[in-house]
């Protein structure tokens, strides 16, 4: 009986979580569409990225509401956090994508993940401009706008592969880059890891290769990727945590992702 009741608490609580996040998802991308215009207004920070007032807006929302819901929960986001001893902690990117967003082309996102104990348990990824909203919960699935989702059926690296970079444009990225053009797959970089791996889930990308240890950029990937069928880990193939600073990601359908992963080894040496 006691075990029942432990279940139905669960699925309750999840069920207001996600319908938190829903909410929270779709007020940030109302903020992000009435301000996406050419010309917008930044500030650079010292880590050489944009940082916008929209940015900061959907930060305090953000902060606020999740405080206000779920006060012993952290808080872990881009813009400013806020962090307590609790198992569960929200991870979050107002805009994954700020270059883009700042620059006037729409490659952006905004990002909320719930980790438990560092592994991420769900997670909503909007895109208000196309209106599409992914959401994934350990064990149920990733949708796109109510419709499941799943990653490409993709046997090997070639010309069919579609792989975004988001680095700092070091050495081993630029080699990276430099094998997968060698095996004639289309390279992009969108400047929104979020945004690309939306596409891995929704089987238009093979994968997407994240050189930064930002978990913002990152936790809501894990678990949308791969409810989606896809695998997600460090860049050495490794599990990690997601509420706090990661060793770069690799996201991709299976076949690809091991591919990659063993592509790179080499390079994480030099």
């Amino acid at each position: 009986m006691l075990e029942c009741f432990r279940v139905r608490e669960e699925i309750k609580n999840m069920t207001d979580y996600r319908s938190f996040a829903i909410q929270l998802a779709k007020k940030s991308g109302a903020i992000i569409r009435s301000n996406f215009k050419i010309g917008v207004s930044k500030k650079w920070k010292n880590d050489g990225t944009p940082v916008t007032r929209t940015d900061l807006e959907i930060n305090k929302l953000v902060l606020l509401a999740i405080r206000k819901k779920f006060p012993a929960h952290s808080i872990v986001s881009e813009e400013g956090s806020a962090l307590t001893n609790s198992e569960y902690a929200w991870v979050c990117d107002p805009i994954d994508g700020t270059v883009p967003f700042s620059h006037g082309y729409p490659t952006f996102a905004f990002s909320l993940a719930l980790t438990q104990n560092g592994r991420s348990i769900l997670g909503v990824a909007y895109d208000p401009i196309l209106d599409h909203l992914v959401v994934a919960e350990k064990g149920r699935g990733a949708f796109l706008n109510g419709k499941r989702i799943a990653v490409r059926k993709e046997s090997k690296i070639g010309s069919k592969t579609f792989v975004n970079i988001d680095g700092d444009h070091t050495n081993r990225i630029l080699k990276l880059r430099e094998l997968l053009l060698k095996r004639r797959s289309h390279v992009s970089i969108l400047y929104s890891c979020v945004y690309a791996s939306i596409r891995v889930a929704s089987g238009e990308f093979s994968a997407e290769v994240y050189e930064w240890n930002k978990s913002w950029d990152a936790a809501s990937v894990k678990i949308i990727a791969e409810e989606a069928g896809g695998r997600v880990t460090d860049l050495r193939g490794r599990e990690q945590r997601y509420d706090r600073p990661i060793h770069g990601f690799i996201a991709g359908t299976p076949a690809v992702h091991r591919q990659l992963v063993r592509m790179i080894a080499p390079l994480l040496l030099k």
